[in-house]
């Protein structure tokens, strides 16, 4: 299977480069897996699509604001540093740019002083050891001095940090929001739970490795970005017990999809745990608990296209693409959703 069996033509206007203000007024295109037809509703329309009995699974990962901006002591060169992967308490795994800039023993200063890093090592594909030093709490500081480490292809300021953040956001941990999460608002989730769906919550921290392109040709060569989870036994038992009375399970977002294939069993089961995960969903792949999908439109060429195509099949996903660029909705992490289905809602 090739890469460009996953590509589309996309017009760079319609990448969303701002939030809606009023975030379930998005468009939400319905696409029904098995027949490949198309709806057009809008995002709040959703809690019709859900039954009394079904599951829907949310990821409660919450974005640190963990890009820097720093000079570096000796010098006051500018130096960007983005936070990936906390070591321990002070430590952190980061990509420096100009890499060329933060050599082991340099010392960068942030934000008058406030915080101070020396890169201690520089290890696999160019990313440094990150050693911080502060006064207080580290999580305060950085939320007063990082910025949201919003994709690349969003060039415009984000104004309000929350914007970036799912109004369910808990886990402070990723460098990216799980964006089909998004849409929702406290009131459109309370609506959802009155109508008797259950709402199961897990974690996975996403890192950078999802804005990664595929750059092998062949898919099967492609090595995916490892993330950590972890789920609860309360939700856990909730996703089981949905299964067992026949609802369907319903995630908000590949990272949620990616974290239930991740721990279920042949059979669907699944136990609490955490851990890391690097599966790496295409077509071809079988399902063994997710059944619908709420979803962003994803970059051409990228691991979430494939995934989304494995569960609604590539031709069927290519041509609601077709049909979005038509209709021109709006792409990417502020964009519009797609809801792959299957059965008929009430």
């Amino acid at each position: 299977m090739k890469k460009s069996d996953f590509y589309y033509e996309l017009p760079q206007e319609l990448i969303a480069q701002t939030p809606l203000k009023d975030r379930a007024s998005s468009r939400l295109m319905v696409l029904d897996k098995k027949t490949g037809k198309i709806e057009h509703k809008v995002f709040r329309d959703i809690k019709d699509m859900l039954n009394a009995g079904d599951c829907l699974v949310i990821n409660e990962t919450r974005v640190l604001p963990a890009r820097l901006i720093g000079v570096r002591k000796d010098t006051g060169t500018r130096v960007e540093v983005l936070l990936l992967t906390r070591k321990d308490a002070n430590t952190w795994e980061t990509i420096v740019y100009p890499g060329k800039k933060a050599r082991p023993g340099h010392k960068i200063v942030f934000g008058d002083g406030q915080l101070e890093a020396t890169v201690k090592e520089v290890i696999n594909d160019g990313n440094r050891i990150i050693e911080f030093k502060y006064d207080g709490i580290f999580e305060e500081i950085l939320d007063k001095l990082g910025q949201m480490p919003l994709p690349p292809y969003i060039t415009e300021k984000l104004e309000d940090k929350n914007r970036y953040q799912t109004v369910y956001a808990k886990n402070d941990g990723s460098a990216a929001a799980p964006t089909a999460g998004l849409h929702f608002t406290e009131e459109l989730l309370g609506e959802i739970k009155q109508k008797g769906v259950k709402i199961a919550k897990l974690t996975l921290h996403v890192g950078l490795g999802t804005f990664r392109p595929v750059k092998e040709d062949d898919i099967l060569d492609h090595k995916m970005h490892s993330e950590y989870y972890f789920i609860d036994k309360e939700n856990a038992e909730l996703i089981n017990s949905t299964r067992e009375n026949g609802g369907r399970i319903i995630t908000v977002g590949t990272t949620s999809t990616r974290t239930l294939e991740s721990i279920a069993d042949d059979s669907g089961h699944i136990e609490a745990g955490s851990g890391w995960t690097d599966i790496f969903i295409y077509p071809g792949y079988r399902f063994k608990i997710v059944d619908n999908l709420i979803t962003n439109f994803h970059l051409p060429e990228s691991t979430l296209i494939m995934l989304v195509s494995a569960l609604a099949g590539r031709e069927n996903v290519l041509n609601a693409y077709k049909c979005a660029v038509e209709n021109k909705y709006r792409f990417f992490s502020f964009g519009d959703a797609m809801f792959i289905t299957d059965i008929e809602q009430g």
